[in-house]
């Protein structure tokens, strides 16, 4: 039997070694993401989709309980994908899991394009890796969050514009908006953000009028504006009755949800974590306040911030040098294209009241584009005098702001890394300033990208090694990470109760109702049955409202309520009032309590 190797060989205007390299990047992210990862569930979203996959009704509307009371409290976009792998595979872990490695390691392969065509293959390759071993972008992969599908598509996006802007096609814009409006469905206004980069690379560098960019740009808004407010439209216009209710909002209203709830809200108000932890006391994590330096020190720093010195220094070196260049030029347009991509993003987040560790890695593409086009551009410069200069002064800065920005230790953080990276950093410079390395040619890009590169590498295996996935950090405080990890076995565990509850529902069709959708996750994912989630995530939307709970509990469609000690909801106060508390042996985790309403 004759194999067919066709596809490790790389088209006829490329290098040789350019697509096994890429393969064998792909393949290194892939099993970065995918190994051991399925202990890393989001189970509110994971019990989400699994109501989801069970009709298309569920599929449609993203129903977060099985009986479609309340949604999830996000767009559909990215939970429309896990849903369709466990309606077809089966409901289990890895089919959740499997679309973010897919994603991501999509992403890998994507990005080489566009750098490519801007700034060559070693750029390309650059890029490529730098994104595959950015420990926030393995983080958030090795999970089930949105934001992988939402990188992905606006890698996409940012590959269509670049094609615009190469080959003279103005309908490729369109394609990108299409793109960034699918990202809308995937992260909402988030995915927005990137805009900005395709617009001023497209106006840039573009050929043709400035009367005829414009438009192009105003098709690219319209294509944008339109698939991203499709779905919101269309629920908007059905019946109330016939969906369920929108979480995240006080009006039913889906674009309360996007825009307030989960958009502009974020900059000023408090975040649906710091509402849930008033509401049930769960202990989430929720981040610091905004601050400029905020992915420069601490946890988040360690999650992306090895490289973004190196990337700001890159990318202002890179402007100048290409400040007298034709306005078309290829390579300037790249640093245009990726620096914006990460300056929006990174003052976006920056500014915002509250996140999440996994928001970091929407700066990767944005790094690993800005420093790819660098290296390619000092490896076709490396003769130049200035640039082995600038390429050590580059190594000295990310080698010791690496060793000021590891901790003294932490999970996974081995002992040799810190005189590791120093070693590195020093015994690279040879190999950028001797004249004679740099005519050899392959050690003066290979090494320094090495020592540029290790802490992030390092930091990467070790998420994967110890099985850390979207809300943890790279070295976080070994008490840190047994909290996240008792946690996570504490809203897992919720199967171990299933027998009991069984027993105490007294043949109801539901298994029980629960104060917010946080507390009712657990349980669907572990039982796909129905458990009435009660004021939605944060525990304060209007649904159902008091009449409806007291209607439900007199047809017997459910016997149990748990929730809270404290809780001061005038529906969960009706409970405690009107229903019959359960002994205390019966409470996990103890903080909460179970009441019986009805007659058994």
């Amino acid at each position: 039997m004759k194999v067919n190797l066709a596809f490790w060989r790389a088209p006829e205007n490329q290098p040789a070694w350019s697509r096994p390299a890429l393969l064998v990047v792909a393949a290194a992210s892939a099993v970065l993401y995918g190994w051991q990862a399925t202990g890393n569930l989001e189970i509110f979203y994971a019990a989400g989709v699994r109501s989801m996959s069970m009709n298309w009704h569920n599929f449609f509307f993203a129903a977060f309980d099985p009986k479609a009371t309340v949604t999830l409290d996000k767009l559909p976009g990215a939970f429309w994908v896990q849903a369709m792998f466990a309606r077809v595979l089966g409901f289990h872990p890895w089919t959740i899991v499997a679309p973010q490695v897919i994603e991501g390691t999509l992403a890998v392969l994507i990005i080489h394009r566009p750098v490519r065509r801007l700034a060559g293959p070693v750029a390309a390759i650059t890029a490529a890796v730098v994104l595959a071993l950015s420990p926030a972008t393995v983080a958030l992969n090795r999970g089930n969050i949105s934001d992988t599908l939402m990188i992905l598509l606006l890698v996409l996006a940012a590959d269509a514009t670049v094609a615009a802007v190469t080959t003279g096609r103005a309908w490729n814009l369109l394609v990108a908006g299409v793109w960034v409006g699918l990202a809308f469905q995937a992260k909402m206004v988030e995915a927005w953000l990137v805009l900005p980069a395709l617009a001023i690379t497209y106006l840039l560098v573009a050929r043709g009028t400035w009367q005829r960019k414009g438009l192009t740009l105003a098709g690219l808004g319209l294509a944008t504006a339109v698939v991203s407010l499709s779905w919101m439209t269309v629920v908007t216009l059905l019946p109330a009755s016939g969906r369920p209710y929108v979480d995240g909002s006080t009006n039913d209203s889906v674009y309360q949800q996007v825009f307030v709830y989960n958009g502009f809200g974020r900059l000023d108000q408090p975040s649906p974590n710091q509402l849930l932890n008033q509401a049930i006391g769960l202990n989430l994590a929720v981040s610091g306040s905004p601050a400029w330096n905020r992915f420069l020190t601490g946890p988040y720093g360690r999650d992306i911030g090895w490289l973004i010195p190196p990337s700001l220094i890159i990318l202002v070196a890179g402007l100048i040098a290409r400040r007298k260049r034709p306005r078309d030029d290829l390579v300037r347009a790249a640093f245009v294209l990726w620096g914006t991509w990460l300056v929006v993003f990174l003052v976006a987040l920056s500014a915002s009241s509250n996140i999440n560790p996994y928001y970091a890695a929407v700066l990767s593409p944005g790094i690993a584009g800005v420093i790819g086009t660098g290296a390619g551009l000092a490896w076709a410069q490396r003769r130049n005098r200035i640039v082995p200069l600038l390429t050590a002064g580059v190594i000295l800065v990310t080698a010791g702001y690496a060793a000021w920005l590891l901790p003294a230790e932490g999970t996974g953080l081995p002992g040799w890394l810190y005189p590791l990276v120093i070693v590195l950093g020093l015994a690279s410079l040879p190999f950028v300033v001797r004249p004679s390395a740099r005519e050899r040619g392959l050690g003066f890009l290979l090494i320094p990208l090495v020592a540029i590169l290790v802490v992030p590498a390092v930091a990467s295996v070790s998420l994967v090694t110890k099985r850390l996935g979207p809300f943890d950090t790279p070295f976080e405080p070994k008490a840190v990470n047994a909290g996240t990890r008792q946690l996570i076995a504490t809203t897992l565990g919720a199967s171990r109760l299933v027998a009991t509850l069984e027993q105490a529902r007294f043949g109801a069709p539901d298994l029980m109702a629960t104060q917010t959708s946080a507390l009712a996750s657990p349980f669907i994912y572990a039982t796909g049955q129905e458990v009435v989630p009660i004021g939605g995530y944060t525990g304060t939307i209007p649904a159902p409202t008091l009449a409806r709970l007291r209607s439900m509990i007199a047809a017997g469609d459910f016997h149990l309520v748990l929730q809270t000690r404290t809780a001061t909801d005038s529906r969960l106060v009706w409970v405690a009032q009107h229903c019959v508390r359960l002994p205390q042996a019966a409470q996990n985790p103890t903080q909460f309590v179970s009441y019986f309403c009805g007659s058994p």
